[in-house]
């Protein structure tokens, strides 16, 4: 059994790709795919996105604010009522991005604050993006004793410090299809380095598809490629990779 532990469910084609959610989940299981975790960006477009999983006991979902989109409008009654859900496992997308936004840096650590406060508050896990923020992520994460909720660096593109620096504070790695990308040279060397008891595998979908299928758009039944490469990575089997991964989401999210 595989597990997809990010992807924007509210965000896929269903204008030409997918006929709608049963659709996207069918196809997921017919590569062995049982479980996704489809996570908020914004306040705004959350309640449509759980009504669109809401019936799904398979998918599950967060709740936050992307830090590209940390303009939206946020109030933080509503944040904490919405990630107190049954049916959220987790808090975020939240973290840091210098590298799209760097002029709007104080209002996305502001935020991102917040968001660790309210996940140690509701003891659930978080999940953090970062792009050329590390010291930042970092900081935000031990000052705001982040090791008590634990999350994960979701779509990990960064050096092998930083991903141990994450795991001392009990994070786990999310791995995407960026790791089949031929350029990836690098991320592909820390990424055998990394232990299979705190990796995860995602699409992120509909972004960044993985080889093959790379220029296509992105799905949850994707996730199955990534699996594949980082067995050939970690030599070992396909099989074994599925079932850690899974039994790390389960621990991570599911508390089990």
């Amino acid at each position: 059994m595989l597990v997809d532990s990010h992807c924007h469910i509210d965000k896929l084609n269903y204008n030409d790709l997918h006929l709608d959610v049963a659709d996207v989940v069918a196809k997921a299981k017919q590569v062995g795919v049982e479980q996704m975790l489809s996570v908020g960006v914004t306040l705004e477009a959350f309640p449509a996105m759980l009504a669109m999983i809401e019936s799904f006991n398979n998918i599950h979902a967060s709740c936050g604010v992307h830090p590209l989109d940390c303009e939206s409008d946020f109030d933080l009654a509503t944040f904490k009522h919405y990630a107190a859900h049954s049916k959220v496992v987790a808090v975020g997308e939240t973290g840091l991005d210098f590298f799209y936004q760097p002029e709007t840096a104080r209002r996305q650590i502001e935020l991102f604050e917040q968001h660790v406060e309210v996940a140690n508050e509701l003891d659930k896990p978080l999940i953090i993006h970062t792009r050329n923020a590390r010291v930042e992520t970092l900081d935000v994460l031990k000052n705001g004793h982040a090791e008590r909720c634990g999350g994960v660096i979701h779509c990990f593109t960064e050096d092998l410090a930083f991903a141990k620096a994450a795991m001392d504070l009990g994070f786990y790695i999310s791995l995407s299809g960026i790791i089949t990308f031929k350029q990836a040279t690098e991320l592909q060397s820390v990424v055998k380095q990394l232990p299979l008891d705190r990796l995860l595998i995602e699409t992120d979908s509909p972004y960044l598809a993985p080889v093959p299928h790379r220029g296509k758009e992105n799905q949850p039944a994707y996730v199955s490629e990534v699996a594949t490469f980082l067995a050939d990575l970690h030599q070992c089997n396909v099989n074994t990779i599925a079932q850690v991964t899974t039994s790390n989401f389960n621990r991570l999210f599911l508390k089990r």
